[in-house]
């Protein structure tokens, strides 16, 4: 699919862009919690993989995947509300390059694309999912230790 093939080609340009927009965001002020070398590896493996993800679905290692970086910002005092703009930036990113790179004037040919496009943002509205829900899990067990 030609989409995914320039999200793929383009992965270090997109990564560069979204941790700059991270690292600029006050929405994201947090994220300076997670180790900078963790957090660049984090991005450029999220777009150089993107294709597998949505190509070869694997729920449940996505589940286990985005619930263990979440369990992890949370230790790290990475707030929720920053950790969850930070993917919304991730995926907006995406589409900004799409469009820069021309997508929209070429809406006949993407057409036959649009279940890439579709794919793409069920895809990190899943990330999304099961990373608040590794984050609550990890919180709740820091609590109840807390409790006891």
């Amino acid at each position: 699919c030609k989409l995914l093939a320039l999200v793929e080609k383009h992965s270090d340009e997109l990564a560069a862009r979204l941790l700059k927009n991270i690292r600029e965001s006050p929405a994201t002020k947090s994220l300076g919690n997670v180790p900078p070398e963790e957090l660049e590896e984090r991005v450029r493996e999220l777009y150089a993989h993107l294709g597998q993800w949505l190509v070869m679905p694997k729920d449940e290692e996505m589940r286990r995947r985005y619930s263990l970086i979440g369990a992890l910002r949370y230790s790290q005092g990475v707030e929720l509300a920053d950790l969850i703009w930070a993917m919304a930036l991730a995926k907006h990113n995406v589409w900004e390059f799409l469009e820069c790179e021309g997508i929209p004037d070429r809406l006949p040919e993407v057409f036959g694309e649009l279940d890439l496009l579709q794919l793409m943002g069920n895809f990190f509205d899943r990330v999304i999912h099961y990373t608040i829900c590794g984050y609550e899990e990890a919180r709740s067990k820091d609590l109840n230790r807390k409790a006891a």
